[in-house]
């Protein structure tokens, strides 16, 4: 269920939990694709034989495709209202621990870690988010992720 905060009430959330995304598969055409984007073709991620003696049994998403999972998904938790704009403004924290298998599940865990404002009308958010794998301990990917929204 996504959860909708008016613009103007976002520090009054802060610490709290927003929820989490559905759980969607890391296929290897995404990771193929994501290769041929940024030009990182190791054979841990476009190998599938080669890979299958490698490190970890099969091929793994990039680290990088992980996190660009989190934009996409972040809709399906939480909806911000009442703004004329909002944008991606960056990374403060970002870690890798555990690799993420191709044909996997994902889904993302987020928090509403601070809220700051800002010039212009607005407020700086960073959200705390987990990419959790489906049956794995161990996440894919930690960030603390920060957007602005604009009144």
């Amino acid at each position: 269920m996504t959860k909708t905060i008016e613009v103007k009430d976002l520090p009054a959330h802060v610490g709290e939990h927003l929820g989490q995304s559905d759980w969607h598969e890391v296929t290897q055409d995404q990771v193929n694709m994501f290769a041929d984007a940024t030009g990182d073709h190791q054979w841990i991620h476009v190998d599938p034989e080669r890979a299958k003696s490698g490190p970890f049994g099969g091929t793994i998403a990039h680290g990088y495709l992980t996190m660009s999972l989190i934009p996409g998904v972040l809709h399906e938790v939480w909806k911000v209202d009442g703004m004329k704009m909002g944008l991606n403004y960056g990374i403060n924290k970002l870690r890798f621990p555990s690799p993420v298998p191709v044909g996997s599940k994902v889904r993302a865990d987020v928090t509403l870690a601070n809220v700051e404002e800002v010039s212009g009308g607005g407020f700086q958010v960073t959200l705390n988010v987990t990419v959790e794998i489906e049956g794995q301990d161990k996440p894919g990917c930690v960030a603390e992720v920060v957007y602005r929204y604009y009144a």
